[in-house]
């Protein structure tokens, strides 16, 4: 019983935490957006963001599923000299591809 008790306690206190990515300031210059704002913007790459889908065996939250990819992918375009990306797929066991732009 005790068991059960600390892994309920365990998986309320990690389901509570804001994230477990934060955004570099590489990324804090690069937002989220559609297609149809990159049409005038340059691709430089592609960004592949993965985090965990689940934790022990509770299923992860959609929305805090996603807020954590664009953060990877943020990340990862402001490293690549991107400030726009766009989602190129659906979320996928953990893992999401962005389209990384420079725009004017």
């Amino acid at each position: 019983m005790r068991r059960i008790f600390l892994l309920s306690t365990f998986i309320v206190f990690i389901s509570g935490c804001n994230s477990w990515v934060q955004v570099t300031n590489e990324g804090e210059s690069v937002r989220l957006s559609t297609s149809r704002d990159v049409a005038n913007c340059q691709r430089i790459g592609r960004a592949q963001a993965q985090t965990l889908s689940r934790l022990v065996v509770v299923e992860r939250g959609g929305e805090r599923l996603q807020e954590e990819l664009t953060r990877i992918a943020r990340n990862e375009a402001g490293d690549m000299g991107g400030n726009v990306i766009i989602p190129e797929s659906i979320i996928e066991e953990g893992r999401q591809s962005f389209g990384v732009y420079r725009c004017p």
